[in-house]
């Protein structure tokens, strides 16, 4: 009798492990794609909020006084007759009198020996120093120059 109740005992373990066996990877599935399922909800009721949000912004489009506040605040527009004025931070701009002449020495100045010709005349300038100094490099890299110095 000893005997039926571990064979008895086997065959349940043996059973009770072939069912866990096939059962497991269905569960598994099961409860990752419930998962899933759930994220891909929460992902939907925000696409939803953003889209009510849009339309709501749309809607507001269509009052002239919120589009002629956009205009005024986004492009600085305003009605002929007004006076726009500008704020600007004091924190930014420097306390410095725009009517005061720079000491001298001050802003852009000409490198000593030139004269101040016109803008062209030193952008040419330097567009032909540019070409020489090209041209010097290119015969100081070429072969032929470079095998006339072995053979002396």
């Amino acid at each position: 009798m000893a005997r039926l109740v571990s064979v008895r005992g086997l065959v349940f373990t043996v059973v009770v492990l072939v069912g866990f066996t096939l059962l497991f990877p269905t569960v598994r599935a099961y409860l990752s794609q419930r998962a899933e399922l759930e994220g891909l909800a929460a992902e939907v009721e925000a696409a939803e909020a953003r889209e009510r949000d849009l339309e709501a912004e749309l809607r507001r489009w269509d009052d002239p006084a919120f589009v002629q506040a956009q205009a005024r605040s986004r492009l600085s527009f305003v009605f002929p007759g007004q006076t726009a004025f500008r704020v600007i931070d004091p924190e930014v701009v420097p306390d410095e009198d725009p009517l005061e002449p720079l000491p001298s020495g001050a802003g852009p100045h000409l490198p000593d020996g030139e004269d101040g010709g016109p803008w062209y005349a030193t952008v040419w300038e330097s567009v032909r120093l540019a070409g020489e100094v090209d041209s010097v490099l290119e015969q100081e890299a070429s072969p032929s120059g470079a095998g006339d110095e072995e053979g002396s």
